[in-house]
């Protein structure tokens, strides 16, 4: 597959923009928030982030797709770029500093780029197809991600959102076991669980309902790192309805015993 560092630059460049707009309006007391058809909710930074990189991406990639999760898919071909302007809206409204802005490309079923930039943080997670995995403020000043070497369940830290949804997919008592035969459990949630994973400061990471734009840039980040991502069912990338990422080594025990 060829090189996508052009790529790359450029969603460096989108989550530069996006950083811009949250952190302008991150706590801010007039800040606008509605509630979507399905009762969860959205700010005003969530919708202008995804228009700014819409915007930008109609001038620098006019042939490109977008997928966003505000206003669905423009577009058509087989390079689509996919977007979370805000993972963890929830946090971002309350002030809590755990969110962040998910870009990645994807060309037909393969994520090729991926960007995480979670600027309350203070830190930025990246992947290229073939690249490796890096975190850092800039692409200047990176230091490179690898996953843990843990090869036990019993020594393993995992990590969730929540403990909703397991049930409603027919996976409470397993991930009750799951849960039960780790080392260590903590609710980081949402997108820095699979960071944590991809910096080998944990090992297990898994949701049970999760869509394309909550995936995509987290998958390739883990992958690049040495992990793996899938689904619940196996499924390779953020091709399926939830996720399964780890640190490779525990993946098909995670699998079997989420069976």
């Amino acid at each position: 597959m060829p090189s996508h560092t052009d790529d790359l630059r450029l969603a460096h460049i989108l989550a530069d923009d996006a950083d811009s707009t949250t952190m302008d309006r991150y706590k801010a007391l007039d800040l606008h928030v509605a509630t979507k058809p399905d009762l969860s909710p959205v700010s005003e930074s969530d919708s202008k982030v995804e228009d700014v990189m819409r915007k930008t991406l109609a001038r620098a990639r006019p042939r490109d797709a977008f997928v966003g999760e505000e206003e669905g898919t423009t577009g058509w071909g087989v390079r689509r770029w996919v977007v979370d302007p805000i993972d963890g809206t929830k946090n971002y409204i309350r002030g809590v500093p755990v969110w962040a802005t998910l870009i990645s490309l994807m060309i037909e079923d393969q994520v090729v780029v991926g960007v995480v930039s979670a600027p309350a943080l203070g830190k930025r997670w990246w992947a290229s197809y073939g690249d490796g995995a890096w975190t850092g403020r800039a692409l200047m000043s990176a230091q490179p991600c690898r996953v843990s070497d843990v090869s036990r369940i019993e020594d393993a830290s995992l990590s969730y959102a929540s403990l909703k949804g397991w049930e409603k997919i027919g996976k409470k008592n397993q991930w009750a076991e799951l849960m039960d035969s780790c080392w260590r459990t903590r609710a980081y949630g949402d997108f820095w669980s699979y960071m944590l994973v991809a910096e080998g400061a944990v090992d297990i990471a898994a949701e049970p309902e999760l869509n394309l734009y909550d995936m995509a840039a987290l998958a390739i980040i883990v992958d690049e790192a040495g992990g793996r991502f899938t689904s619940v069912d196996g499924t390779p990338g953020p091709n399926g309805a939830n996720a399964v990422g780890t640190n490779g080594r525990l993946h098909d025990e995670v699998l079997k015993r989420l069976e």
